[in-house]
């Protein structure tokens, strides 16, 4: 019997013991595990008559509140960490999860956050709440690390500008503010990070897709992308991965950059950047954020939302900011008391610990080329890795071609893996990477390199 049939065979009873509850919570985790988005929205449909028997079976010390609730799939990554953990084969690989590692697969922590955290610790700093907008001191280094020091709206103080809850926190403040004041919709790259998609439907916006990626040439799609963001409608938001595009790891060349610069200018395109990797995708920060320092030169009045997750590895400190060019003081007013006004009953205000981290880097010079050195040498790391990964596949006698490998840039390689190979990779190889075939650079390491080609 597969799973599903067992799934509904064991719904199909008329009385549920918490075996069976358990028996179908488990097979239905498997499903979504392995399956495709459809997969999980039957797997989502199963876990509802089995939250409803889980209420018959308890019912004598259950609630008469929560025991229809349905049982919500488990997210993707958890699941393939979980599966990751507790595969006992001694040369297992994880390249699914989003987060730096050394070349020993360990957890990395800057030395320049070391000695910032030491600095703070001896300043003897009190706990109050930040006020709504975060720290000011951190938001305005920030800004000048992004739009750099000489930027024209940063001098005529025209840009509005509040700390968030990370890049997430930024992204999802920016769709209710945009679904607040007037827009129904916004257009996304497809593909896009997975999590760009609930955070703007669950703010209220419709989400949209233009082109972006050619699956069968592992490249950008830059012909389809530039006719879809021709016919966006006039004002419409349109959001572009600054550098190191999550999942592809393939971004337009600066050419193109001012093509789409152009074209959305033209069209009256209100530009939203999501800067999730400055200073980790090349090495080098003022060339990552190239594409929005373009856009500003040439008068585009747009949206970032930034991460210091990434770059300065602050993965559980949840640093971000959230800024929009504005034409004027009276706009930039009005726009931050609108995004304070939305901030206010999501989360009132941000942490402090990681964005002091942050600004105790960027207000000391030393500190400052210590980070860049710093998160130089974990994008050179990576780059180090696709090569060697693409040379030994290459060594192997592959036939394929692994050029894009080295072409992407940033966390991530979309490997062109369809999800069968994927699947014979982690039940025969023990290899783990999300069903898409995206694979973190970052959980490459020299001694596993060979292994995985």
């Amino acid at each position: 019997i597969n799973k599903k049939s067992l799934i509904l065979r064991l719904l199909s009873k008329e009385t549920h013991t918490r075996k069976n509850i358990t028996m179908i919570h488990q097979l239905s985790r498997e499903l979504i595990r392995r399956g495709s988005s459809s997969a999980r929205t039957s797997a989502t449909v199963s876990f509802r008559p089995a939250a409803a028997a889980a209420g018959r079976c308890f019912s004598s010390g259950g609630s008469i509140h929560w025991s229809e609730i349905p049982m919500g799939p488990p997210d993707a990554i958890i699941g393939l960490t979980e599966a990751y953990k507790e595969d006992m084969f001694e040369h297992k690989v994880n390249v699914g999860v989003g987060a730096y590692r050394s070349d020993e697969g360990a957890p990395y922590v800057l030395p320049c956050v070391r000695e910032a955290e030491s600095i703070l610790m001896g300043q003897n700093l009190e706990h109050e709440y930040s006020g709504i907008a975060g720290d000011p001191d951190f938001v305005k280094l920030s800004l000048e690390f992004v739009y750099g020091t000489d930027s024209k709206p940063l001098i005529e103080k025209r840009v509005a500008a509040v700390q968030t809850l990370s890049g997430t926190g930024g992204l999802r403040v920016f769709g209710e503010f945009l679904a607040r004041h007037g827009h129904k919709h916004i257009y996304l790259p497809n593909p896009t990070w997975g999590n760009h998609i609930p955070i703007f439907q669950n703010a209220g916006l419709e989400v949209r897709k233009y082109r972006y990626y050619d699956t069968e040439n592992s490249d950008l799609d830059y012909d389809n992308m530039i006719s879809d963001i021709k016919d966006v409608p006039e004002g419409s938001c349109v959001l572009f991965h600054a550098c190191a595009h999550n999942p592809t790891g393939m971004d337009p060349t600066m050419e193109q950059w001012a093509e789409l610069s152009q074209i959305t200018k033209d069209r009256k395109i209100m530009v939203f950047f999501d800067c999730a990797y400055q200073g980790f995708a090349s090495g080098n920060a003022p060339q990552d954020a190239g594409a929005i320092r373009m856009f500003i030169e040439e008068g585009h009045n747009l949206a970032l939302v930034q991460s210091f997750s990434k770059n300065f590895g602050l993965y559980g400190q949840r640093v971000g900011a959230l800024s929009v060019v504005t034409a004027n003081d009276a706009e930039k007013a009005a726009v931050e008391s609108q995004l304070k006004i939305t901030i206010r009953p999501m989360y009132s205000n941000p942490p402090r610990h990681g964005a002091r981290i942050v600004k105790t880097v960027l207000s000391d010079p030393r500190l400052t080329n210590d980070f860049i050195d710093q998160c130089k040498g974990m994008a050179d790391r990576i780059n180090d890795m696709r090569i060697k990964l693409r040379g030994t596949l290459e060594e192997v006698g592959s036939t394929h071609s692994w050029e894009h490998i080295t072409k992407q840039i940033g966390m991530f390689a979309y490997s062109g893996l369809q999800k069968d190979q994927v699947l014979a990779l982690r039940d025969n190889h023990h290899i783990y990477c999300t069903l898409d075939g995206r694979i973190s650079m970052a959980g490459v390491t020299s001694k596993k390199v060979e292994y995985m080609a």
